[in-house]
């Protein structure tokens, strides 16, 4: 690619891009002297698990790593066990040592699903935290003012709010900031909470006499409910260690309106290959089969085609053909009696028995394939109860 069209490859789906003839000069000298940009994405081990949400921004490192440049993914485990206090309007709980040394592991075979591992740089910000003493910390806070630090929206709304900020939180930015001179990165990606650390780096790059980073900031994806930043949390959710079956099913219950950000920043599809699909739509095209072929990328990436095609099969015969699924999880309860909504919520099949009882009164539960709408005592013999809650929660209950 020319510059000009590498430009346009990284700048898709990017919220800020700080700055882009910054952006210019590094990739023209690289394309003349042959070294390669040290591009340098960091995320904090606080969960075990990636989804989707996180994959955005991993994503944009990897297009770099197609371009051939290096790619550092940074691992904080210094970082993870203070916690970012980006979007947060409470001190968080830090994490152990243990706790995130565990996750961090985890993460590292997640990433590698997206990112070729010979080809990235693999590091850990306690490569150089672990050595600072306390005559560095004060040397590192000395390059920023208190001021500066409580510029960033959460302390701001915090202190208006009179909630509490720990000291520890306030060095945070500093640290990660140091990070990019540590590895004297050309560029940083975060989402677009982490801009002012982001920005931090860049300042703290100046200060050591480091050419400042270029700055790419990704948006933060909707879950499945379309509204909430894709969150473990709220529940609206793909995790990429889910299977290929749960995946396509999550990626079909998605609205038509949001289907199109997930093709901007889950796919390789450019602009103008979505924007041809969206000219198919208004000509007529069913949305649900351009739904199938996203949720069809989306597995593809993390499994692969031939799964993909599979939970294709599978969503088919379950949802479109009616049938129900071939593998069904089951468990066992005393046999006799029981009240539905109790064993709904006794299975797991309902947060609770208030749950369980609005599923039934909204036609949402199934007994052997035969709608129910009341909540009726429910009989578990030497045959079993199969139980369907909503379109995708099947389960057999056998007495034991």
């Amino acid at each position: 690619m020319t510059v000009d069209e590498q430009i346009s490859y990284l700048k898709k789906g990017v919220v800020d891009l700080i700055r882009e003839e910054d952006l210019r000069k590094k990739l023209e000298r690289a394309e003349k002297t042959g070294k390669r940009l040290r591009v340098k994405l960091g995320l904090d081990p606080t969960a075990p698990d990636i989804h989707l949400g996180h994959t955005v921004v991993i994503r944009k490192l990897k297009a770099f790593q197609d371009l051939g440049h290096t790619v550092i993914f940074l691992i904080g485990d210094f970082t993870g066990m203070i916690g970012d206090p980006s979007g947060k309007n409470v001190t968080r709980p830090p994490l152990t040592r243990e706790e995130v040394n565990q996750n961090a592991e985890t993460y590292k075979r997640q990433m590698f699903k997206l990112l070729d591992p010979e080809k990235t740089e693999l590091r850990f910000n306690g490569e150089w935290m672990d050595k600072f003493d306390a005559a560095d910390f004060v040397k590192l806070c000395a390059r920023t003012t208190v001021k500066q630090i409580l510029e960033r929206d959460d302390f701001t709304k915090r202190l208006a709010e009179e909630k509490p900020i720990s000291l520890h939180e306030l060095l945070y930015p500093l640290i990660q900031g140091y990070d990019s001179v540590a590895l004297d990165a050309d560029v940083e990606l975060g989402g677009t909470d982490q801009k002012f650390n982001l920005l931090m780096g860049r300042n703290l790059q100046r200060e050591a006499g480091l050419e400042p980073q270029v700055i790419l900031t990704t948006p933060l994806l909707e879950g499945l409910d379309g509204v909430n930043k894709m969150s473990k949390s709220l529940n609206n959710y793909i995790g990429i260690d889910e299977t290929a079956d749960s995946m396509f099913g999550k990626v079909m219950s998605i609205s038509d309106e949001l289907m199109w950000k997930y093709y901007e920043l889950l796919t390789d599809l450019s602009p103008a290959e979505i924007s041809t699909l969206k000219t198919k739509i208004a000509e007529g095209e069913n949305p649900r089969n351009l739904k199938v072929d996203l949720a069809k990328l989306i597995i593809t990436d993390f499994h692969s085609q031939a799964a993909a095609n599979e939970a294709e099969d599978a969503f088919t015969r379950q949802f479109v053909q009616k049938e129900i699924p071939d593998e069904i999880d089951e468990t066992r309860i005393a046999s006799g009696s029981h009240q539905l909504a109790q064993l709904l919520a006794d299975t797991g099949l309902a947060a609770s028995k208030g749950e369980a009882r609005r599923l039934i009164d909204q036609g949402g539960v199934k007994l052997n394939g035969e709608k129910v709408s009341a909540n009726n005592d429910v009989e578990v013999n030497s045959e079993g109860v199969l139980i369907q809650v909503g379109k995708r929660k099947f389960l057999r209950v056998l007495p034991g």
